[in-house]
């Protein structure tokens, strides 16, 4: 007999909310007239994604396990899933700004259609807007605040996929440039396709290890069982797959793809919320699963650390197109946030490390979405300015967007009184703490060197005289006007008066399991 799991419904508020917008959202694709449909996806993703993050609000200070051992709800899960929701819900707004004047849009009018051919040609200038990416994006949500709270190694995975699939089809809806978003897609798909791949081999061999795929269950087995091979083997590639959705290299092949011939708002979105989903979900895994067995990752965590952040600084300087400079900045970042990994413990709570690593998250997120919001207004004819060549001399058609731009490049940079100053000192502080000090000397030298292309932007911007032709700035609508003032304000807050944050991050550095 087949007994029903024990399911809080309270405890699960913020995945209902999130995953009852994107239903909906399907519905209203279905029989919404299509003159009537932004309006209504644009209000109901943001009352899913607001309604998920004020639901993660109410149940602070909550712990339990619910659906059966399936999922799990603690500081650490409510912290990231409040984080996730808020940042999609930005992302959401500046799919609506870039929507709201179709002659504008980021989006195709129909993904169905032939790139380059006469039907592609005449929509490019169509009244025409494209809707499905409000609940493509809700669901993708939706699966990263399930990825960040799975108990389970099954649901893991369930959670990967529903926050992949989307994301590889919003990824090639870009009006513009559309044989470049295509391949971008395509990519994506077929290198992601192969890392869930390596996650579900990962979690046979932990199966047949441990014979559970509860992580409460393997931290037991994986006691007893000390240098079991299987399970040394399963949580490498268990690891591998986590890793490439957090683009950390060696698996980050697929990133400045993506990031170039995306849409610039999905670019936004993946390059923020998808960084928090995936370091959860490795936060999650090795603590709870693997924190008595710390000798089984953490040589594997420190090498691969080292490998991302060279790789980023080092390739970041030769980049020409920001969207891709920024493609190797979130690489370098990755191996920034595995240092913060390395900071965690094993004893009751996640330790300095675990706190460290989430106030990082939520800064880097911030950044992210503020300088790609930044770039959606730098013009260039039909399309976004995003050579670095076109930026020359900026500050002088637009003081205002260079200040904002350059206020996120700081905070990128790791510059002090911004919140990208506090993340660093806290992550490298908790990898000092564990020991790891020669990792952040290598920390230390490489985010002297992502420094240089930051602040080549900013040099171009004052200090190099303007081209004649150079790039149109827009005047930003209300939906980007409020993702600017919110994540710069924000930006600032955490720089210079961290104290409120960091102290909860600490109070939310809990998992149970």
């Amino acid at each position: 007999m087949i007994e029903a799991p024990d399911i809080s419904l309270a405890a699960l508020t913020p995945l209902l909310f999130i995953f009852g917008a994107a239903c909906v959202g399907v519905l209203l694709e279905a029989f919404l007239p299509r003159d009537s449909r932004h309006p209504a996806q644009v209000a109901l993703a943001l009352v899913g994604t607001v309604g998920a993050l004020v639901s993660t609000l109410l149940l602070a200070g909550s712990r339990e396990v619910t659906a059966g051992g399936a999922l799990a709800v603690d500081g650490a899960g409510l912290f990231l899933q409040a984080t996730i929701a808020a940042l999609g819900a930005l992302a959401i707004l500046l799919f609506a700004e870039r929507n709201l004047d179709p002659a504008r849009s980021s989006f195709v009018t129909s993904a169905a259609v032939p790139a380059g051919s006469p039907r592609d040609r005449e929509l490019l200038t169509s009244e025409r807007v494209q809707t499905e990416v409000y609940p493509l994006t809700t669901f993708a949500i939706g699966g990263m605040m399930l990825f960040v709270a799975a108990n389970d190694l099954l649901i893991m995975f369930v959670a990967l996929e529903v926050l992949s699939l989307p994301l590889y089809l919003i990824s090639g809806l870009a009006r513009r440039r559309r044989l470049l978003s295509q391949e971008a897609a395509v990519k994506y798909f077929l290198l992601g396709a192969f890392a869930s791949a390596f996650f579900l081999y990962g979690l046979a061999l932990v199966y047949g290890a441990t014979g559970s795929i509860r992580l409460g269950d393997i931290r037991a087995a994986a006691v007893t069982e000390g240098g079991n091979t299987l399970l040394v083997l399963g949580l490498a590639l268990l690891i591998v797959g986590l890793l490439f959705k957090a683009s950390v290299a060696p698996f980050h092949t697929w990133t400045p793809d993506v990031y170039q011939g995306a849409p610039t708002p999905v670019t936004a979105f993946m390059a923020a919320c998808t960084k928090v989903a995936a370091f959860g979900a490795i936060l999650r895994l090795l603590y709870v699963a693997f924190g008595t067995s710390e000798w089984t990752w953490r040589p594997l965590i420190y090498g691969v650390a080292i490998v991302s952040m060279i790789v980023g600084a080092v390739l970041g300087l030769t980049q020409t197109d920001l969207k891709r400079m920024l493609a190797y900045s979130s690489i370098a970042h990755a191996g920034f946030l595995l240092t913060g990994v390395i900071g965690l413990s094993s004893s009751g709570n996640g330790g300095s490390g675990l706190a460290a690593t989430m106030f990082y998250l939520l800064a880097y997120g911030l950044g992210t979405v503020g300088v790609f919001a930044v770039l959606t207004l730098v013009r260039d004819g039909d399309g976004e300015a995003s050579h670095l060549s076109q930026w020359a001399g900026l500050a002088s058609r637009s003081p205002l967007t260079a200040a904002v731009m350059s206020l996120f490049l700081l905070s990128l940079a790791g510059i002090p009184l911004t919140a990208g100053f506090t993340a660093k000192f806290a992550v490298f502080r908790a990898a000092i703490e564990a020991g790891a000090w020669p990792l952040v000397l290598v920390a230390l030298l490489c985010s002297a060197v992502a420094a240089f292309f930051y602040l080549r932007v900013i040099v171009l911007m004052y200090f190099s005289p303007p081209a004649p032709d150079g790039p149109t700035v827009g005047v930003p609508g209300l939906p980007t006007t409020l993702v600017l003032a919110i994540t710069a304000t924000a930006t600032l807050a955490l720089g210079i008066l961290p104290g409120a944050v960091l102290d909860l991050a600490e109070r939310a550095a809990i998992f149970v399991g």
